[in-house]
C-alpha cells in the first residue's frame, strides 16, 4: 500500500469514526434506561475445549436462571460444542467456517485485533465486520468480552446504551507489550474490568495509574467457580498422579517429565498420566522415551470425562510456566485430590494454601517439584488431610457463591449507569463471598482482602464512551 493509499485509508477511518460518534450521540439522547436482563458473552470459539470455554459455560448457566443469556461465538469450526450447553443458554455463531467456501474477506487478516494478540490468527476481516455489525446492533443489556481482542473491539464499537465488561481470563503480564499498551489505552471505555486474581487486579490498577488515562468505572476481582463434575470423591488409593491441559510450552510438561525422572527413581510403582492434546505431543513423547519413562509417564490424549480422571487419581500436578486462574486446580480439589503446583504467575498462589490443601513449588524448579511430589507419595496421612481440606476449598467456590458475586457486580453496573447514589450494590461485598476465598484458610491475613476497586467518581454517563472512541 502506497503512502497516498494509507493517507486515504486513515481519512476514511476517521470519517467513519466521526459518523459513529454522531450516531451514538443521537442514540444516547433517546436511549431507554440501562437494563441488565439481556446478557451477551463474546467467546472466540464456543465449540472448542479449554478452561475459558468451560468457565464461560459454567457462568452462563448460572446467569440464565434469571437472565436472557446468549453466548456469541466469533467462529465455528466444529459441528457441536465439546461441552454440554447449559439449560437456558443459546449460542450464536458469527463466522461459521464449516462450509468449504469461506468467502473473500476471510483471506484478509483482521484490522481490529492487534497482531501480537495470542489468538490473532483466528481473526480475519470477515470476523471484524461480523463482530462490529453484531455489537452495533445491540440496543440494551450487558456485553461481556472474554479476551483482549474481543474486549478492544467492544470498547471501540459498543453503542452508548450497552453496559460493557472486559473479563481477563489470563493475566495482564502474559500479553505482549503492544497488546498491554492497547489495553491500558482502551479498557477505560468499559464499565468494568474483571480479573480472576488479586495479583492481576493490582497489576491492572498499576497499569491504569501509570498510563494516567481513562479508567473503567469499576475494577473488580471475581474468581472462577468450581465446576460440578460427574463421579465421586477420590479414595486416594491409586498410585497415580495426573495433570490435565493443552500440550503447549506454557503448561511446562517438559519440566514435569524431567521432574518425574527423579520421582520414578524413588517410587517406580507410581505413574504420571498427562491428559490433553496439542502441538507439543511428539516432543514430549520423545522426552519420555529419552529418559526411559515410557512405562511410567503416559500421554493419554484429551480427557472425555475429567471428573472420572480426577476421581481415579491420588494427586494432581500443575507444572505451568504461567496461568490466569487454572480451573483444573478447582476441579481436582472438588474430587478431594491434593495439588502440587508451581507458584507461577498468576493463580496457583491464591488458589492453593501451601501445606493445607496442597504444596506450592518455586516456579521452574525441577528437583523441588520432584521432592514435593515424593512428599505426598510417602506421607499418606498428609495426602489425605490435604485432600479433605481441598474439598472444603472447592466448596467455598461453588457456582452459587461465585454466581452471586457476578449478579451483584452486574446489578451494581446497571445502578451506576442509572445514576443511583452510593450505597447501591457496589458499596458492599456479598455476605460471606470473600470471607474465605480460594486457597485461604479461615482467619488468614488475606481473607478479607479487597475484591472490588471502584473509581471514586460519579456514575459514568452512557455517552462517556463517545469522546474516547479511537
Amino acid at each position: 500500500m502506497s503512502s497516498l493509499q494509507r493517507r486515504v485509508a486513515r481519512k476514511a477511518a476517521r470519517a467513519i469514526v466521526r459518523a459513529l460518534e454522531a450516531r451514538d450521540r443521537r442514540r444516547a439522547r433517546t436511549a431507554p434506561p440501562p437494563d441488565g436482563h439481556e446478557i451477551r458473552i463474546l467467546l472466540l470459539h464456543a465449540n472448542g475445549m479449554g478452561g475459558t470455554i468451560r468457565t464461560v459455560f459454567n457462568l452462563a448457566g448460572h446467569l440464565a436462571q434469571t437472565h436472557d443469556v446468549e453466548i456469541v461465538s466469533v467462529v465455528r469450526e466444529r459441528e457441536e460444542p465439546f461441552f454440554p450447553v447449559p439449560p437456558g443458554v443459546r449460542i450464536r455463531y458469527l463466522d461459521d467456517r464449516l462450509p468449504r467456501r469461506k468467502g473473500l474477506l476471510s483471506r484478509f487478516p483482521s484490522r481490529l485485533v492487534p497482531k501480537d494478540e495470542a489468538a490473532y490468527h483466528w481473526f480475519t476481516l470477515r470476523t471484524d465486520l461480523k463482530l462490529v455489525r453484531y455489537i452495533r446492533s445491540r440496543r440494551r443489556g450487558i456485553l461481556i468480552g472474554t479476551r483482549p481482542g474481543l474486549n478492544l473491539i467492544a470498547a471501540r464499537f459498543a453503542p452508548p446504551e450497552i453496559i460493557t465488561v472486559a473479563q481477563e481470563h489470563g493475566n495482564l503480564s502474559s500479553h505482549q507489550p503492544q497488546v498491554r499498551k492497547r489495553i491500558t489505552r482502551s479498557y477505560g471505555r468499559h464499565d468494568a474490568v474483571v480479573t480472576l486474581t488479586r495479583a492481576d487486579l493490582r497489576a491492572y490498577e498499576r497499569a491504569f495509574e501509570k498510563a494516567r488515562g481513562d479508567r473503567p468505572a469499576v475494577l473488580a476481582r471475581v474468581p472462577n467457580a468450581t465446576p460440578r463434575l460427574g463421579g465421586g470423591v477420590s479414595p486416594l488409593t491409586t498410585k497415580t498422579v495426573v495433570t490435565v491441559g493443552r500440550l503447549t510450552w506454557g503448561k511446562g510438561y517438559d519440566l514435569l517429565i524431567r521432574a518425574w525422572a527423579h520421582v520414578a527413581a524413588r517410587h517406580p510403582d507410581w505413574t504420571l498420566r498427562i491428559y490433553g492434546g496439542g502441538p507439543r505431543g511428539e516432543k514430549l513423547q520423545a522426552s519420555i522415551d529419552k529418559r526411559g519413562l515410557s512405562e511410567r509417564v503416559f500421554l493419554e490424549g484429551p480427557a472425555e470425562d475429567v471428573g472420572a480422571v480426577l476421581a481415579d487419581a491420588s494427586m494432581f500436578v500443575l507444572s505451568s510456566r504461567h496461568e490466569g486462574m487454572p480451573m483444573v486446580i478447582l476441579e481436582a480439589m472438588s474430587k478431594g485430590v491434593p495439588v502440587v503446583s508451581y507458584d507461577c504467575p498468576t493463580g496457583p498462589g491464591e488458589m492453593v494454601a501451601h501445606g493445607h490443601d496442597g504444596l506450592l513449588v518455586k516456579a521452574g524448579k525441577i528437583h523441588a517439584m520432584a521432592d514435593a511430589i515424593c512428599t505426598l507419595i510417602e506421607d499418606e496421612d498428609l495426602r489425605r488431610r490435604m485432600g479433605a481440606n481441598a474439598l472444603k476449598t472447592a466448596a467455598r467456590n461453588d457456582i452459587d457463591v461465585i454466581g452471586a458475586r457476578w449478579e451483584d457486580l452486574l446489578a451494581g453496573l446497571v445502578a451506576r449507569r442509572r445514576g443511583l447514589p452510593p450505597g447501591g450494590p457496589l458499596a458492599y461485598e456479598p455476605a460471606g463471598a470473600g470471607d474465605h476465598d480460594i486457597g485461604e484458610r479461615p482467619g488468614s491475613p488475606d481473607a478479607a482482602a479487597l475484591h472490588v476497586a471502584r473509581t471514586p467518581e460519579a456514575p459514568a454517563a452512557p455517552a462517556a464512551r463517545l469522546s474516547r472512541r479511537a
